[in-house]
């Protein structure tokens, strides 16, 4: 397999930030570059001493980026031929709407096959912190005390995502170890009774922008409206922190949790998609 330097992709990948107005690769492709127990595939094209594109195959999905310098050569085609022949079942990422990629997807019989959205909006005021119903205790993130059991409900919370739902304790410590960590932030609502953990909610603040990162309720917590309650202890704090404005990731057919995201005033302003063949 060949080798990748993790400083290069991420050069890579600012310097195509800035460019496109889009982030080139998601968080968890940069963080494969370091974290340790993922099958990974890198496929970099260097030309003399400059990393010019890079593909990365991540368990059935991959990404790909070519440096705004070095389009217009053929290497996106070549990277997507690449990826397709290591893996010809694989979803490829396109982030933004961005032609290019259309046209690549459209050039070998691939068509959409999932969207993630992103949804912004103004972070509402905040007077007071909602009230947590009786049964139901709140605390904030200790990894020693909470981990285990946050992947655990993690898993079964997102058991049909191809991302969130298999993530591991590496995954985790990888995350927690980023420099916008910050356990306050991240919010876990358990039984009062049996100290089982219900739901979670993770927050994100980078650059003056927050992010409600990830929202998990156990299957079994279903119907006691503890993402609502969550989701308005996220939006004080935002508020209380003096942050203007709130953003999320959401599947875009995940109905129910776009009408709620909606109600709170958020708008979709971007979708990202998954190319396929088939």
């Amino acid at each position: 397999m060949p080798s990748v330097d993790p400083g290069q992709v991420r050069a890579l990948a600012t310097v195509v930030h800035e460019h496109d107005g889009v982030a080139a690769f998601s968080e968890q492709t940069l963080l494969n570059l370091t974290t340790p127990g993922r099958d990974v595939v890198h496929l970099p094209v260097v030309e003399g001493e400059t990393l010019v594109a890079y593909a990365q195959l991540d368990d059935g999905s991959a990404e790909l980026a070519v440096h705004p310098d070095h389009r217009r050569r053929g290497l996106g085609g070549r990277l997507l031929d690449d990826v397709l022949a290591a893996a010809p079942q694989t979803r490829v990422w396109a982030h933004g709407p961005h032609p290019g990629a259309a046209r690549l997807a459209a050039g070998r019989g691939m068509h959409v096959v999932r969207e993630l959205w992103l949804m912004t909006g103004p972070v509402p005021p905040a007077p007071a912190p909602p009230e947590v119903p009786d049964g139901v205790t709140v605390t904030t993130f200790d990894p020693d005390r909470d981990a285990e059991d946050w992947l655990a409900v993690n898993a079964r919370a997102f058991a049909h995502h191809p991302e969130q739902g298999r993530m591991t304790r590496a995954d985790l410590d990888a995350r927690l170890a980023e420099p916008w960590f910050d356990p306050e932030g991240f919010w876990l609502a358990r039984d009062a009774g049996t100290g089982a953990l219900l739901a979670s909610m993770w927050t994100k603040v980078s650059d003056g922008v927050a992010e409600i990162y990830v929202l998990g309720v156990d299957p079994d917590a279903q119907g006691r409206r503890l993402g609502t309650l969550l989701t308005a202890l996220a939006m004080h704090r935002f508020a209380s922190q003096g942050l203007r404005e709130v953003e999320l990731y959401v599947e875009g057919d995940n109905e129910p949790a776009i009408r709620t995201y909606r109600r709170a005033g958020l708008a979709r302003v971007r979708a990202d998609v998954q190319y396929a063949q088939g």
